[in-house]
């Protein structure tokens, strides 16, 4: 199956100027599947009546929150695909920066080879607290 058309919505705290790392690297894989996509057609949606009303994000997270949604259609929209992710609050940031730092002591401490990891790296040692 062949998807050709792409949708990307993603709603962040309303202080948010840029798009989502997240976003750019799930539109990524999406574009090395062959979906023609630039970021300038992302929907964003940084108002807070929208956010609660459009998106569902709950009025306690209005000021920390990150919501994407992804829609592919086929060719003749008799196919479709929908792939979300919520993030609701700040505090997985913090506790992704402690699991990193724990993991990277880690590999100072076994001496491993320097080079770049990434967050996979981290959750396949599974060192998530």
């Amino acid at each position: 199956m062949v998807f050709s058309n792409l949708m990307v919505m993603e709603s962040h705290q309303a202080n948010k100027l840029d798009i989502s790392g997240i976003a750019k690297a799930v539109i990524s894989c999406f574009q090395k599947l062959g979906v023609s996509f630039e970021l300038d057609q992302i929907q964003q949606i940084r108002d807070p009546k929208q956010q609660v009303e459009m998106v569902g994000v709950p009025e306690e997270y209005l000021n920390g929150h990150a919501f994407h949604m992804y829609h592919l259609t086929s060719p003749d929209e008799q196919v479709s695909f929908e792939f979300q992710h919520n993030v609701c609050g700040r505090s997985i940031y913090a506790e992704g920066t402690v699991d990193v730092t724990i993991f990277l002591d880690k590999k100072i401490q076994l001496g491993a080879e320097q080079r770049i990891y990434n967050m996979i790296d981290v959750l396949r040692e599974s060192n998530m607290q």
